[in-house]
């Protein structure tokens, strides 16, 4: 016989509410290089995606345009959510060790991850020790030639990321935005709620009913951790889904519906306003599905 705890049962729980973000927004890594880099790299840019890379060993001295450089020492992961163009520098001799991966997280889309990260994120493996497994068999099959190593590598660079976002917020890396959100315990049963059912007739009450609060002291919190209203953050998540179901390939008449606006010229609306373009002009530079 199988028992679990109810302490499991909350802790697994509450790392599920990140699935939710999974359902609408497809997680893509490709790993382009992985061995030693010495000296300077040439730039890393992309149109859509943003980057991660793992530092093993050695010291990376981060470019970023104008601002000031930063400096890297130990074993860490450098995660940029949106695309950016940097460069490295390294010693001619030691050089780094490094695995780097384009990642497309629902790229032109209103993600609310991504849009709650800094433009890097850098996380010394010592100070999160969940990632540890995980980058030393990112980096065993990166080192290896065996048969399936390009998907192998994809699969684990898409896992470290995953790893990253869920430890984030539990351990007040992301102090606020989404994942600061699904990190606390009243506020992510609202959040979850609000991702399971967009279409739902949401009322500011309705919302603070999930999360076991009044309707002001939820509006208060929901604002202080998430870093906007319930209502924007909710309008956020209806057009994001519906970018996604357009991107499917589904009829805009049907996508009105399932993320709560009555009908095609609601839907309209509020994706301008949110995008600022109409969901046929979103479409055509992000897709080759048809409204």
């Amino acid at each position: 016989m199988i028992t679990v705890s109810l302490e499991m049962l909350s802790l697994r729980i509450a790392m599920d509410t990140l699935s939710s973000l999974f359902t609408q927004y497809t997680l893509s890594a490709t790993v382009f290089f992985s061995g030693r880099l010495c000296g300077i790299s040439s730039d890393h840019a992309s149109d859509t995606a943003g980057h991660l890379h793992v530092l093993r060993r050695g010291t990376l001295r981060i470019e970023r345009g104008r601002k000031k450089p930063q400096v890297v020492s130990e074993p860490a992961v450098l995660f940029s959510p949106r695309p950016q163009i940097h460069r490295f520098t390294t010693d001619k001799e030691i050089g780094a060790e490094l695995v780097c991966a384009t990642v497309e997280f629902g790229a032109g889309m209103l993600n609310p991850v991504v849009r709650s990260l800094p433009d890097l994120l850098v996380v010394v493996l010592r100070t999160m020790p969940a990632l540890e497994p995980a980058v030393d068999l990112l980096f065993t099959e990166a080192f290896a030639a065996d048969t399936g190593r390009q998907a192998a590598v994809n699969r684990l660079a898409e896992y470290v990321i995953l790893l990253l976002l869920r430890n984030a917020g539990s351990t007040n890396l992301i102090r606020k935005g989404t994942l600061a959100g699904l990190a606390d315990p009243r506020l992510s049963k609202a959040i979850s709620a609000i991702h399971a059912g967009p279409a739902l007739p949401w009322t500011l009450e309705s919302m603070a009913e999930e999360a076991g609060m009044s309707r002001a002291r939820f509006a208060l919190h929901f604002n202080n951790v998430v870093g906007t209203t319930p209502f924007d953050y909710l309008a956020e998540w209806r057009i994001g889904t519906a970018q996604a179901m357009l991107k499917r390939g589904q009829a805009l008449k049907l996508v009105a519906p399932e993320v709560g606006y009555s009908g095609t010229a609601a839907l309209s609306r509020a994706f301008l306003k949110h995008t600022g373009e109409t969901p046929t002009g979103w479409l055509a530079r992000n897709s080759d599905a048809k409204v």
